[in-house]
């Protein structure tokens, strides 16, 4: 039986997920979901409310599999989502950062590191905390711009399958676990479709 995994995105930059190139990974941050999600199961991310209403969706993806960094960084599929930080906003946010030098972490240059390009030590200890990368290629990615989870899937038997606080929500009753998936399929499948509410807005003039 799938599993549903549900945390709220505080900053979205769209590096993490990141939506773009064709399939949406989640590479940083959120170790204890990338060490327990597997194929199959699903992830959804809702906005902070203290800018946007409760329950609003950033993104949902299933999960279609999983690779070590090492392998996502050599994978000719993901090279695009390398980081290059005088290319397109899309290509500053790449998130295929690590990978090793012998036994040591490469961190490139990136939204992760500092802004100088130097290594920022807190950050690789708790992305490479766990070695792994979840890929999806069944998702949407809402941005600032996404739906909100119908109520009666915030008030289940006293359950609310939106995230809360900096952890991440996974034990849920199989019934509601069911009502979500079956709900989230009606909703995946549409790539990117949004912004990042954290990306500075586009210029009108």
């Amino acid at each position: 039986m799938p599993q549903l995994f549900s945390y709220v995105v505080l900053r979205d930059f769209a590096f993490a997920p990141n939506p773009f190139h064709g399939g949406c990974t989640l590479a940083t941050c959120k170790p204890q979901v990338r060490r327990a999600a597997e194929p199959g199961d699903y992830i959804l991310g809702t906005a902070t409310v203290q800018r946007f209403p409760p329950g609003q969706l950033v993104y949902a993806m299933r999960v279609t599999e999983s690779l070590s960094f090492d392998a996502y960084w050599l994978d000719p599929r993901f090279r695009v989502k390398r980081p290059v930080l005088n290319g397109s906003t899309k290509r500053q946010f790449g998130d295929n950062i690590y990978h090793h030098d012998g036994d040591s972490w490469i961190q490139e240059d990136s939204h992760h590191s500092y802004e100088s390009g130097g290594r920022n030590e807190h950050n690789l200890s708790r992305d490479t905390s766990v070695d792994r990368v979840l890929i999806a290629h069944d998702f949407t990615y809402w941005g600032g711009e996404g739906p909100s989870v119908p109520p009666h899937l915030r008030d289940w038997d006293g359950y609310d399958i939106t995230g809360g606080g900096r952890g991440h929500r996974r034990h849920f009753p199989q019934s509601l676990v069911d009502a979500t998936t079956e709900w989230l399929r009606t909703l995946l499948g549409n790539g990117c479709v949004g912004r990042p509410f954290s990306w500075a807005p586009r210029q009108t003039s």
